[in-house]
């Protein structure tokens, strides 16, 4: 049985030819980047992908020639503080080439690092956008805070200088408090990030013992090395999370949607130890001036007893009847020692006394 066919190098010449025609100059190109392989010889290989709804839906392979390779990634640097990696959005420009060995070929000569920055940004709009339909962007807000917190869990890498300068801070701190640090690691840069620090936050939730707060720290970087704090998936466990969520992520100026989760946000992560430490200070000198307070009292109550004291001996005083007679007046008494108050109360040949102040006399009324 006879078919008409072409060969094979045939068919791959002619669909070259006819690629050659369509995109006889270079077009600009949208994808998301599924992985990035520089190798030793300075070529860069990409490979490209488009998803919609969760499903891909085009593949492509892309290389930037080494000449082109070293500018390009210099100056994509120096636009995003970052290297190209997975899971980026980026436009790129590419010439479109078909080889009969190696298929289609995307060629980049030329790429655009706002648009990769403003891909991020909207992301980070519309992850914003859900957390507040969900209602969970002020969910933190509503936990009541330990008063003293002291078991502390802290999500970070175990050899970032972030953690390192909190935890030299903490325990150094001038007035000696002690606190409880536990450290649960987590990647904290790139696509894996996410869900390694939502781990993280499940294991917290797990602990045998309750935590008083979570540290999430994470020292500076480029923005889209911190683009991750903008994920959906891990502002969800932020918010959801039981215990208050404190962090310390990149520089001054960053503010990402895991700050606005957060029941609180500061800038370093000395600051956040400054945050715990103050807690206690506060402790001490509220106590400090209850003390104060109660010494304050005691003395003042102490000093009115004594007045009281002092009035009830100065009327003693004047009641003695010693005081009077020293002013030359007498006290005159019966044989018995009553008092005698009236000249009548002493008929002719009583016996009484006399009493001076130096004596007592006994006499007989004539």
């Amino acid at each position: 049985m006879e078919h008409d066919y072409v060969e094979l190098a045939e068919l791959q010449a002619q669909l070259r030819e006819e690629i050659e025609v369509a995109f006889p100059d270079r077009v600009w190109v949208r994808a998301e980047v599924a992985s990035v392989q520089a190798k030793a010889n300075g070529h860069c290989y990409l490979d490209l992908c488009q998803s919609e709804s969760g499903r891909i839906v085009a593949k492509a392979k892309a290389v930037v020639w080494r000449s082109r390779y070293a500018p390009l990634r210099a100056y994509f640097r120096e636009a995003t503080g970052g290297d190209l990696a997975p899971g980026m959005e980026v436009l790129l420009r590419v010439q479109v080439s078909y080889s009969e060995l190696y298929g289609l070929t995307l060629t980049v000569d030329e790429i655009e690092p706002r648009f990769t920055l403003g891909a991020a940004e909207l992301q980070r709009r519309r992850t914003l956008e859900k957390l507040e339909a969900d209602g969970l962007l002020d969910r933190q807000q509503e936990l009541e805070p330990a008063l003293l917190p002291y078991r502390l869990a802290v999500i970070s890498a175990r050899d970032a200088a972030g953690y390192g300068d909190f935890r030299r801070h903490l325990e150094e701190n001038a007035y000696g408090f002690v606190f409880r640090v536990d450290l649960f690691e987590a990647t904290m840069q790139g696509q894996d990030a996410p869900a390694s620090i939502v781990d993280a936050l499940e294991r917290v939730e797990c602990a045998p013992e309750p935590y008083d707060a979570v540290l999430l720290m994470r020292g500076g970087g480029s923005a889209l090395d911190l683009a991750c704090f903008d994920d959906y998936a891990l502002c969800f466990a932020i918010a959801n999370c039981p215990v208050p969520v404190y962090t310390a992520i990149g520089h001054d100026r960053d503010v990402h949607v895991a700050d606005r989760v957060a029941h609180e946000a500061v800038k370093t992560p000395t600051a956040l130890a400054d945050r715990f430490v103050e807690a206690f200070a506060a402790e001490d000198e509220r106590i400090s001036a209850f003390g104060t307070r109660l010494r304050m009292a005691f003395v003042a109550r102490l000093a009115a007893m004594e007045q009281r004291v002092e009035a009830l001996g100065e009327r003693i005083r004047r009641a003695d009847p010693r005081g009077v007679l020293a002013r030359g007046y007498t006290l005159v008494t019966d044989s018995r020692g009553v008092v005698v108050k009236s000249a009548r109360d002493l008929p002719a040949g009583t016996a009484f006394r006399v009493m001076f102040a130096d004596g007592t006399v006994e006499a007989v009324v004539r």
